[in-house]
């Protein structure tokens, strides 16, 4: 159930990654029945849908946590880099956010957190917001 400054998610999710529930779904479902309502839920309700930051700021912070946390995260490193280009980043604040945390997480997380942006198409598929 949200809370008065959450949303149920769904909508959010589907607005920045079209199609992320249905995906997490047809992985986990027949392992762990209700995870992609519960990821979708926690993620895009509680965390993405809650106010004081705008998505492009939430984007920044995500893409470095992740960039920090080296590459095991390059798979959501990547879906987050094709949202923040959705939610109007451009990609040299992308690289400039990954290049930021080479401070924290190391030089090797950065390039390979570069790495996962050059990987990401120019057009990732979607148009402007």
């Amino acid at each position: 159930m949200s809370g008065p400054n959450e949303t149920d998610g769904h909508d959010l999710a589907e607005a920045l990654n079209p199609g992320v529930h249905a995906v997490l779904q047809a992985r986990y479902d027949h392992l762990l029945p209700g995870m992609a309502d519960t990821v979708v839920d926690m993620a895009y309700g509680r965390f993405y849908g809650r106010p004081g930051l705008d998505m492009r700021q939430r984007y920044v912070a995500t893409i470095a946590a992740l960039t920090a946390l080296g590459g095991q995260t390059e798979p959501q490193l990547r879906i987050n880099i094709e949202a923040a280009l959705k939610a109007g980043l451009s990609r040299r604040e992308i690289a400039e956010t990954i290049w930021q945390m080479a401070l924290y997480g190391g030089l090797p997380a950065a390039i390979n957190a570069l790495n996962t942006l050059l990987a990401v198409p120019e057009d990732p598929g979607f148009g402007a917001p």
